[in-house]
């Protein structure tokens, strides 16, 4: 049976670096926004009840994976069947379109540095298996060495795809009926976006073609957390094709920003009644300085910060806020000792007895991690890849989970905790065709039960944690 969506999405201003210097005065300085009550969200208290979010691992398109998204549309006269109005989602009327400014998280406080140390950067060096690239798409197509001749850096070549003509929604479709039934679906957009016309490019330095973001729009994708060591692969150009691309798209994104204004400004989501803030971290850019002059392009990863992001985010009206992590040890099942460490300072948080964090979303290790309850909230130590392409030495970065948790209303008072987490096996299947699809007792049995391995490793069986049952689609 397809689960109802009945999400709401809407865009209203929180200053969270602003805030979190200024509570007592209420409004952040400069917004002049009001207050967001039930009237103004278009929802009385007795329309409150459960809903659930979805949130699913890195999206990485390989240089194969573009090339599969150029075939299809190919196959499509080069439309993609995407675009938000497209998904079914119930999205709020008058809603407006995000526009600069109108976007992502805190700015870095003067003097912090922000920066949260983690175990050294699997490389992945030796790797083979890269596939001969097309036309405008360079690049290795797994982490390790790049094809011969792919400098990452080349003009489109005569006759390479345009605007449009790529097809992402053909390779999620096989996921849509698990994202697009929650209320609300999370995604990590681990890459940044080169122009229309390419080039595009694969490891070390990715560009990928912006249609990505219709194709996660297509699918069912709310919001993405953008914050990666990647994220400035591209410079701030690359975070500003990005950012533009998921606005067009109707996908919200926390992480990164085109200016301080934006950064301070997150976007929220909304549903069964409940406001929803989003925040993204990274452990760091792989080595890349951020960009002179702005210190707010991507938020790195400090507990401190995200401690007082969550409870600036509070107290501008957010009942339950999910935070996306970018963290960990590449090709480690086993969260590393900071990862263990970060859970537990940032799930003790409370304000008022309260928790200030709802969930956390760990991202970045390409393999399935453990989900764990730690101080009663619960942690997703890593997702693992939602789209990746592999060679069969790295292969076990094409298989993830996908989780869902359900938030239910307390009977009394404004707090909303888990009624029930779930996850489900997911799998980049390299076909051909390449497509990202579910995998169960009788279709990649062997993927599924790697999965379950690495998600039941910490005990979440007994804290609850179940297998969902697939929706119909």
């Amino acid at each position: 049976m397809r689960f109802a969506r009945r999400t709401k999405v809407a865009v209203w201003g929180l200053a969270l670096g602003t805030l979190a210097a200024c509570a007592a005065e209420g409004t952040p300085p400069g917004h002049g926004r009001p207050s967001v009550t039930p009237q103004a969200r278009g929802e009385g208290a007795g329309e409150r009840r459960p809903f659930t979010v979805v949130a699913t691992g890195d999206v990485i398109p390989y240089p194969s994976i573009i090339r599969q998204a150029q075939n299809d549309a190919a196959q499509n006269g080069g439309a993609q069947n995407g675009g938000g109005a497209a998904t079914g989602r119930a999205v709020a009327s008058g809603s407006p379109a995000r526009t600069p400014g109108a976007t992502g998280i805190s700015a870095i406080a003067p003097g912090t540095t922000g920066t949260g140390a983690t175990a050294p950067r699997a490389t992945g060096t030796g790797v083979t298996g890269t596939r001969a690239t097309a036309p405008g798409v360079t690049g290795a197509d797994v982490t390790g060495a790049r094809a011969p001749g792919a400098t990452g850096t080349r003009a489109t070549a005569p006759g390479a795809p345009g605007p449009g003509r790529y097809d992402f929604s053909r390779i999620l479709s096989g996921v849509k009926p698990v994202v697009d039934g929650a209320d609300l679906a999370i995604c990590h957009m681990e890459t940044p976006y080169g122009p229309p016309e390419g080039p595009f490019t694969g490891y070390p330095a990715f560009q990928s073609p912006p249609d990505v973001a219709r194709g996660l729009r297509a699918t069912g994708y709310d919001s993405c957390s953008t914050a990666s060591n990647h994220t400035l692969d591209a410079g701030p150009e690359g975070i500003r094709r990005t950012l533009d691309a998921l606005d067009a798209a109707g996908v919200r994104h926390a992480g990164s920003a085109r200016s301080a204004a934006e950064a301070r400004t997150p976007a929220r989501l909304r549903a069964g009644g409940a406001e929803v803030a989003h925040l993204s971290y990274t452990y760091g850019t792989n080595g890349i300085p951020l960009p002179e002059g702005k210190p707010w392009a991507v938020n790195l990863l400090d507990p401190g910060r995200v401690v007082a992001d969550a409870r600036a985010a509070r107290r501008a009206g957010a009942d339950v806020v999910l935070v996306s992590l970018h963290w960990g040890t590449e090709w480690q099942q086993e969260p590393d000792r900071q990862q263990l460490d970060f859970a537990r300072r940032l799930t003790a948080a409370r304000t008022g007895g309260k928790p200030d964090i709802d969930l956390l979303i760990g991202t970045h290790n390409h393999v399935p991690q453990p989900y764990e309850k730690v101080n009663g909230t619960w942690v997703v130590y890593g997702l693992g890849d939602q789209v990746a392409s592999f060679v069969p030495e790295k292969y076990r970065g094409n298989e993830g989970s996908m989780a869902r948790f359900t938030f239910a209303p307390a009977p009394k008072g404004d707090r909303w905790t888990v009624s029930a987490a779930e996850f489900l096996a997911g799998h980049s299947d390299l076909g051909p065709p390449f497509r990202v699809v579910t995998a169960t007792a009788g279709r990649f049995p062997d993927v599924r039960e790697r999965v379950r391995k690495a998600v039941l490793s910490r005990g979440a069986a007994q804290d609850g944690l179940k297998e969902m049952r697939q929706p119909e689609g």
